[in-house]
This record gives C-alpha cells, structure tokens and sequence, in this order.
C-alpha cells in the first residue's frame, strides 16, 4: 500500500493528529459532570489500548514497561493523570484555550531535556521559548475578560503540557521499549481510581453512543500516533500534530458557538505561529540528514 515508510509515517500519523481533534468537542456534547465524562473516557479507552498491546506484543510488552524502572512507572501515572486533566481543563475553559496551552509542550520538552538529560537548548528553540511565553501570557490576560474561559482551566491545561512533557523526557532514557501499553495501564488506572469519586451512570443512556464514540476516537489517535511517529522525524509529529490546535476550536465554534474571544485567538495565533515555523525549520534541517528505516 505504501511505497516508502515515510508515506506510511506521514499517513498514519496524519490519521492520528485528525481522530484526536474532536475529543474537546465530545466532552462538550456528553451531558454529564466532567470527571465523569474522565472516567469513561479513561476507562475504555485504557482498555482498548491494552487489548490492542496484547494482540501486537503479548504480555510480555506490559512487564519490559515496569522493567524499565522509574520512567516506565512514571510514564503510567502522569499519561492518566494529565488524561484527567484535560477533562478538567476543558470543563473550566474554552477549548482555543486548552489546545492553544497544550501546544507549547514541545517548549517544556526542551527546558525538561536541559534539566534531566543535559542537553543544550538551540538557538531555534530558545528564539521559540521567547515567542511562546508572550503569547501564553496574552491567553492569560484574555481569560478575565471573556466568561467562557477561566485562569484556572488554563492553569489545568498548562499542567498537561508541563506533565506530560516531563514525561517524554524521562522515557527518552529508555527508548527501546514499547511504551504503548504504558498508555492503557495510565488510562485504565486513572478510571479505576475516579470511579470512586463519581457516579458514572449518570450519564443519560441516550447519550451512550456519545461515549463510546468519544473513547473510540482517542483510542484510535492513540494507536495512530504510537505508529506513525516511528518512521518520521520527530519535526514533522510536531507539525502535524498542530492540527489540532488549529481545527478543534473551529470544529467546537462550528457546532455549539463556542467563541473563545479576540485575546485567546490573538495569543493563540502567537504561540501556533512560533511553534509552526520552529518546526518547519526543524524539518528542513532533519530532511538533509536520511533516516534508515525502522526493520518491520
């Protein structure tokens, strides 16, 4: 079907990018309190992307996970915790807002790469981290003045781009090991702990088909991305992934009015902007040195 890895990367990670950008508009629709949209959210889909691990790997990939010590287990946690977040974040702010936030996880990478690995940051990405910041901060200022959105659902947002940017940081000391099931076991645990917290049939049973095509979806981006990225640079995950930033808020706009306000579309367009031509060179530069494929 695909005459190079690069078309299968490019593919398969563009599939990935797409599933994930209605997500914040489900938990719009879903009628029901927002850790108990988490709950179902988190369950089914850490349960499907188990199931999906133990099909391509068998149980073997769930037990190389905690083999890999501290930043497999770590890995576990912050993906269910910073999974709950969203959810959160969404529920307390806009969704521009969020996604806007999300986007700057790249810039945390490069702080936490500086701090835990040693590595320098590039001229490119300190120019990046100086753009980014001006525009998170006009998000900020722009949460005051519009009632759709909130500085604590920011703050709820930034703390997934932070966590889960601390995260890929740490499973960088173990690359060889197929974190996909990592996925399942944090989403999954992160149900099994809510559960106690909420009361997950109260979502209206005409409203369940919402659900598991909520879960459906993000199980899908889930499978899609952790294919994809292995057979291109690590650029070119990162523009495609901006997508979502950009197509969630207009889908969210298109379908319930959603106005996220001129502050969060100005500042938004400030930390896409940075974050689009940083990658783009990024690209450039990784294109003049070849990448052998990955064996199949």
């Amino acid at each position: 079907m695909f005459k190079t890895d690069q078309a299968k990367g490019l593919f398969l990670t563009t599939l990935g990018a797409l599933t994930i950008v209605p997500d914040s508009l489900f938990v719009r629709l879903i009628q029901a309190d927002g850790l108990v949209v988490a709950f179902w959210r988190a369950i089914l889909v850490g349960a499907g992307v188990m199931l999906f691990s133990l099909l391509m790997k068998g149980p073997d990939a769930f037990k190389a996970v905690f083999r890999a010590g501290f930043p497999g287990v770590f890995y576990i946690f912050v993906v269910g915790l910073s999974g709950v977040m969203f959810i959160v974040a969404v529920s307390l702010t806009s969704v521009a807002n969020v996604v806007f936030i999300i986007a700057t996880m790249p810039v945390f990478a490069a702080v936490f790469s500086r701090i835990i690995l040693g590595e320098a940051i590039s001229g490119r990405m300190m120019i990046t981290i100086m753009a980014v910041f001006p525009g998170l901060a006009i998000i900020a200022y722009g949460s005051g003045q519009n009632e759709s959105t909130s500085f604590a659902g920011d703050l709820a947002a930034l703390s997934v781009s932070m966590l889960y940017a601390l995260a890929l940081t740490m499973i960088r000391k173990v690359k060889a090991v197929f974190m996909v099931p990592a996925v399942g076991m944090g989403y999954f645990g992160a149900g099994v702990v809510l559960y106690f917290f909420t009361d997950p049939f109260s979502v209206p049973l005409n409203q369940s088909w919402l659900v598991l095509l909520h879960a459906a979806f993000i199980a899908a981006s889930a499978t899609f991305m952790a294919l994809g990225p292995r057979y291109i640079p690590s650029a070119e995950v990162a523009l495609l992934i901006l997508l979502e930033s950009v197509l969630a808020p207009i889908l969210v706009w298109a379908v319930v009015g959603e106005d996220p306000g001129a502050w969060t579309l100005v500042g938004g367009a400030v930390v896409l902007s940075a974050l689009g031509i940083s990658n783009y060179l990024a690209l450039r530069a990784a294109r003049r040195r070849p990448v052998p494929p990955l064996p199949h």
